[in-house]
């Protein structure tokens, strides 16, 4: 991969129908804009991987996307909870969701496995909680050096992960930085991975802490300046309080919830345009 290509383009080739999805990115850098393409070419029966699934993922539970979701925290940052979320799992609507939950831990680590082709990860945790009955995802071990018993949690390997990073150069390396979560690993873990930019650059700057990832890793990059909004994106633009707070409304009520899918074209033959992100402002 060197050029760049149309997010629609990105989506249509690699996101397919019944797919494992990781749409990952840490308080900023959530790659809003691919989910909305994806929401936009009418994606179903996808399962969802994603440590919080924030807005993003509530967004396209709500409009039937997803069949399950893999999730280690649910929530509205700062508001409130994810009502279209909670809508499909205690009241099956749109459809009946499944959730598989972890802890942070839990599933970073099993990012890290999937990501060194390890059929599972090993680590200190979930002693006393009810996610050890989820016996298909996570068991425990016994260490063959010390006999410490240990929780085990199976490796995610989604068929495609997308993020958003602040930069590509000429030849389809990227660079992010800030807040990176398990960006690197749920790429290197997954089939294929599209990463949509703010802009593409010569020559990479020079950044304390920046992850760099390989083209060799990376089937798609998309330039799609403000593709993280309303995230933001660390040296480009700042998080859209004010839409966070609005969405504890909108997607409150369903009816509401799908006229504004329709006023986006987002739902299903809706007339409305795409979401616009309000303009980007660097800082």
């Amino acid at each position: 991969m060197t050029s760049p290509v149309p997010l629609a383009d990105a989506i249509a080739a690699h996101v397919h129908d019944g797919d494992t999805v990781a749409l990952e990115g840490f308080t900023h850098l959530i790659p809003f804009a691919a989910a909305h393409e994806i929401a936009r070419q009418g994606r179903r029966h996808l399962t969802l991987v994603r440590m919080t699934p924030d807005l993003v993922y509530d967004q396209l539970i709500g409009l039937g996307c997803a069949d399950e979701l893999v999730f280690s925290y649910g929530g509205n940052p700062g508001v409130g909870s994810l009502h279209r979320l909670r809508d499909a799992v205690e009241n099956h609507w749109p459809h009946q969701l499944t959730v598989h939950e972890h802890s942070h831990a839990g599933l970073a680590n099993a990012y890290s496995a999937g990501a060194a082709r390890l059929p599972f990860a090993v680590l200190r945790g979930y002693r006393g909680t009810d996610l050890e009955e989820q016996r298909d995802i996570i068991s425990r071990v016994t260490c063959p050096f010390t006999g410490e018993e240990l929780a085990a949690v199976k490796a995610v390997n989604p068929d495609v992960t997308i993020i958003h990073a602040q930069l590509a150069d000429r030849d389809g390396n990227v660079m992010l930085w800030g807040i990176t979560g398990v960006q690197r690993e749920a790429v290197l873990a997954a089939k294929r991975a599209i990463v949509t930019v703010e802009e593409v650059v010569d020559e990479f700057p020079e950044h304390t802490g920046a992850v760099i990832l390989p083209n060799w890793v990376l089937a798609a990059v998309s330039v799609v300046p403000n593709g993280a909004w309303p995230s933001y994106a660390a040296g480009y633009s700042v998080r859209d309080n004010d839409f966070y707070q609005q969405w504890d409304a909108t997607s409150r009520d369903r009816e509401r919830f799908l006229a504004w899918a329709e006023q986006n074209g987002l739902a299903p033959g809706s007339v409305g345009g795409p979401v616009e992100p309000k303009e980007s402002t660097h800082v």
